[in-house]
């Protein structure tokens, strides 16, 4: 995997002097030259909107655009391409969710499930449909060592519950939760399930027929693609029951002065020009990842986490959210170390050039569960390194000597 550095023009800089050492991969990934290649392609040769045009730059840039929604189709399983849903993000595909399919089957009474776990994107949008539809959220806790709480789930979720949904790997405790397990659950309970991909989509391989879920989410940007592109794939038969939650062009059939109607799935929920040259680079973005194996890219993050999380449990004075086995955690690793602050811990580790995530993380939920207002976060991807690693543990001992000694590098080269 370290052969696949030289294929990321970012990391190759120095930061405050030193050589960066980019550990922010739960915020966002780096982009590889042929992502960017894709980007640049498209603006300098194809230009133009898609379905609209029968010239020859809008009919190439139609087929780029449908090309990469099948490898989305493919790289997740999905039974069919008309699943598969262009949407900015996965807030934007779980708010969808909420305000057009969640409003529509929640009642009064009903009940929502969800988790300590979550990020904001997938707690607000869910307030908004209790709220509106006289119904309970409802959270599932969690265990000693940050696991989601599966007897605790076998309760919270009931014959009144509507919708649960549930993150498939924190982007704070660095937990894969048990979806499939959760899915067969929620499905005992008529009740559909939706699964928040943020953070598994990039890192595992994904099966959304094997998991079973109605609806699953996921970024491209957090996946060596660009900002401002996602997914939202749903089964044909809740997608047939979802209403749109824009209007305008490209979603509709025809248009009358009084009413209308919309296109089959998935284009009745693509109102307006797409993100193309996002969509595009999805699916070159996925092209890199094929190439590399999510198998391969899964086993090399566990190693980096082995290597690392034991050596980090050493460090005199840290807390280390979610579980200390490393084979229990993605390459999500948050901590605090005793009497700093978190934001303090970053900002002494941007020095020496290391960039970590530090703050509540869209998690306050969390954070008040924890009874910490926030944390430090270092997230790995499969272009980092054990010499990286290495980097973070000396880092986060220079801070320490700093703030007890008023010694350290800033000081130190003056």
């Amino acid at each position: 995997m370290n052969n696949s550095r030289s294929d990321f023009p970012i990391l190759d800089q120095k930061v405050n002097g030193e050589q960066l050492v980019y550990l922010d991969n739960a915020a966002t990934t780096q982009k590889p030259t042929s992502v960017l290649n894709s980007l640049v392609h498209y603006y300098e040769h194809d230009n133009a909107n898609v379905h609209r045009g029968v010239h020859t730059l809008a009919e190439r840039a139609t087929e780029e655009f449908e090309a990469a929604r099948d490898k989305v189709a493919a790289f997740i399983n999905a039974k069919s391409r008309q699943s598969v849903i262009y949407t900015r993000s996965t807030t934007e595909s779980l708010n969808w969710i909420a305000s057009s399919f969640g409003n529509s089957v929640v009642n009064e009474g009903d009940e929502i499930v969800i988790s300590e776990l979550e990020h904001h994107s997938n707690v607000v949008p869910w307030q908004q449909v209790a709220k509106c539809q006289h119904a309970t959220l409802k959270y599932i806790g969690l265990t000693a060592d940050g696991e989601l709480d599966m007897a605790d789930a076998e309760k919270q979720i009931t014959d009144k519950t509507k919708i649960v949904s549930i993150a498939h790997a924190s982007n704070v405790m660095g937990v894969i939760n048990p979806i499939k397990a959760l899915t067969k659950l929620a499905h005992q309970h008529g009740a559909y399930m939706i699964a928040d991909g943020a953070q598994s989509t990039p890192h595992l391989k994904v099966d959304v027929q094997d998991l079973g879920v109605d609806f699953y989410a996921f970024s491209g940007h957090k996946m060596l693609a660009p900002t401002g592109i996602g997914i939202l794939y749903g089964t044909p038969e809740v997608l047939d029951q979802m209403e749109p939650a824009q209007f305008g062009g490209e979603m509709i059939n025809e248009v009358h002065e009084q009413a209308a109607d919309w296109k089959a799935s998935p284009w009745k929920y693509e109102a307006g020009t797409p993100n193309i040259s996002g969509a595009i680079a999805l699916g070159s973005a996925i092209d890199y990842l094929n190439k590399l194996g999510m198998d391969n890219i899964q086993a090399y993050e566990q190693e980096i986490v082995d290597y690392t999380l034991p050596k980090l449990l050493q460090i005199d004075g840290i807390t280390v959210y979610g579980p200390h086995d490393p084979a229990k955690h993605t390459g999500v690793l948050s901590f605090n170390l005793k009497g700093l602050h978190p934001h303090d811990v970053a900002t002494g580790l941007d020095m020496d050039g290391i960039a970590v995530r530090a703050g509540h993380h869209c998690a306050q939920p969390l954070m008040e569960y924890l009874s910490c207002e926030a944390t430090c976060r270092a997230s790995f991807y499969f272009y980092n390194t054990k010499e990286e690693a290495d980097r973070l543990l000396a880092g986060l001992n220079e801070v320490k000597e700093f703030f007890a000694n008023g010694i350290g590098k800033a000081e130190r080269t003056l």
